[in-house]
């Protein structure tokens, strides 16, 4: 069993959700991502836990056109209807008790999630701290990107910049608020996103901050004032990681986390017990090398469930 920090609260249980689309993404093959988990065990690995997993199948969302943008956006329909859908189910989930992993799919999918997750944050009156993890800053609008596609767009959307259907999902606008979220592991951004993220006020620890202050500091400052009122989401994008060990996404960019940085943020979260609800993104098995990559995030996902508390007594110490 997991040795949960002792104001925790412990879901019900965990509830899986797939989300099979590369609706957003700009390559196929995410919508690969959701059975490459599963392949890779990700139940089984939760369930050691003492945890009840519920694998809730997956979403049947529209189909990928595989259009040019339109007005600025790549196949808005059907991501306006595919994030929907993930917001019922999250929401669902998140009103029976139970922890919501929702298993993408491309990153666009987290408007659905993160909207549904705080609009619950509304009804129980818990404070939100998402935690995105992530290459990208994911700020672009229709008139910073060239390509329309829409995995590049969750947080401008979320914070209300974006098309009227998708910033709605969830009854409030904006869904997040740009003192909610913190990025982590960002070194991919174009210049007018630069600037919008950085007017709108979100807290980004990039690369460059990683590299000169160390992950632990940068994940003790994202983390600073979670405490037993706080919902904490996190947002893992697997482009997050360096692709030398995870290729098997469609936006590598080099200069990323190591293995065991990225293990400790996980660990840094488990440490809190206040863990709520979670998003599985842009794993692409098309582009992966013997499954390696989804391997490697299920080995994360343990570690977000408290694998290394195993070594540690209720004080913290070794």
């Amino acid at each position: 069993m997991i040795t949960i920090a002792a104001s925790s609260t412990v879901p019900r249980g965990i509830s899986l959700i797939g989300v099979p689309t590369d609706i957003g993404a700009g390559s196929l093959g995410a919508r690969m991502g959701p059975e490459a988990l599963r392949v890779a065990g990700i139940a089984q690995a939760i369930a050691k836990f003492g945890l009840d997993v519920k694998d809730c199948g997956n979403l049947a969302g529209p189909a990928n056109p595989w259009r040019d943008a339109v007005d600025g956006y790549r196949h808005l329909a059907e991501v306006v209807q595919w994030n929907q859908l993930v917001h019922e189910a999250t929401y669902a989930e998140l009103k029976d008790g139970r922890l919501p992993l929702m298993l993408g799919g491309d990153h666009c999918l987290s408007i659905g999630s993160i909207s549904a997750v705080a609009r619950h944050c509304r009804d129980a009156g818990k404070k939100l701290r998402v935690l995105w993890f992530d290459a990208h800053a994911d700020f672009n609008t229709a008139t910073l990107t060239p390509s329309g596609n829409i995995h590049g767009m969750p947080v401008a959307c979320l914070c209300g910049h974006g098309p009227q259907a998708l910033i709605e999902i969830g009854g409030h606008v904006p869904a997040l608020r740009p003192k909610e979220i913190r990025q982590i592991g960002i070194r991919s951004v174009d210049a007018g996103e630069k600037r919008l993220v950085h007017d709108i006020g979100i807290e980004v620890f990039d690369m460059r901050y990683i590299d000169e202050m160390g992950m632990r500091h940068a994940m003790e400052l994202a983390l600073a004032l979670v405490d037993a009122n706080t919902h904490l989401h996190v947002s893992l994008d697997v482009d997050f990681l360096d692709p030398q060990i995870a290729p098997g996404v469609g936006t590598t960019v080099r200069g990323g986390p190591s293995y065991r940085e990225a293990q400790l943020c996980m660990e840094m979260i488990a440490d809190t017990g206040r863990l709520a609800s979670l998003d599985l993104v842009e794993l692409n098995p098309a582009l992966d090398l013997r499954n390696q990559t989804a391997e490697l995030a299920v080995d994360l996902i343990e570690s977000l469930f408290g694998k290394s508390t195993l070594m540690r007594n209720s004080g913290g110490s070794a």
